[in-house]
């Protein structure tokens, strides 16, 4: 694989601030930071999942990395690059919230049909239970899966089709903030 480029190029960093919210200095930091952890300037589903496991050490966060992974790999060849790695931080930590509203969207609808099905949102919602894991004491109504994913259909669903539209996301999400909270992961990074 080799070692990636040790600095970013002046046209890189232009290109980057033009698409991210940060910085210069800031772009440089994170570009060294993922150079220290990936030296071939690429990540992999492996190691990605090895970075969740840090933060949630008490749980399964494999099933929800991957996930997640699946949305930074703008691409889809398999590796996260700093460039596509930087561009979903900014979204995730500091965008506005159409584009998080976008991010987590991409996120929930797995097989990218621009809906989301019900089996999309719970298979999600399951992995995000089993990265918790017991460290979060839940209400009644939500304490599984199934129920979590009912109380978000009934009252997203408007329609009552099954499926999630983006429409109906953001709608949703204005009445349960929750639904993006999947991505705050970020904030204490950033």
């Amino acid at each position: 694989m080799g070692k990636a480029q040790s600095k970013l190029t002046t046209e890189q960093l232009v290109d980057l601030q033009k698409h991210t919210y940060f910085d210069k200095k800031e772009l440089q930091q994170w570009y060294k930071g993922f150079l220290k952890d990936c030296p071939s300037g690429q990540l992999d589903k492996t190691e990605f999942q090895k970075i969740y496991k840090q933060f949630f050490p008490f749980g399964d966060p494999s099933g929800f990395a991957n996930y997640v992974f699946d949305v930074f790999d703008e691409n889809k060849n398999g590796v996260i690059d700093f460039r596509e790695f930087i561009c979903a931080l900014s979204v995730t930590s500091r965008g506005r919230i159409d584009e998080k509203l976008l991010w987590a969207f991409q996120l929930y609808d797995i097989d990218n049909d621009g809906r989301i099905a019900r089996d999309e949102m719970l298979r999600i919602v399951e992995a995000i239970y089993k990265m918790v894991g017991s460290m979060v004491k839940l209400p009644e109504d939500e304490d599984t899966p199934e129920k979590r994913v009912q109380k978000i259909f009934d009252l997203m669903d408007l329609d009552r089709d099954g499926c999630l539209t983006m429409a109906e996301f953001k709608e949703g999400s204005k009445k349960d903030p929750t639904i993006v909270q999947a991505l705050s992961l970020y904030d204490g990074l950033v």
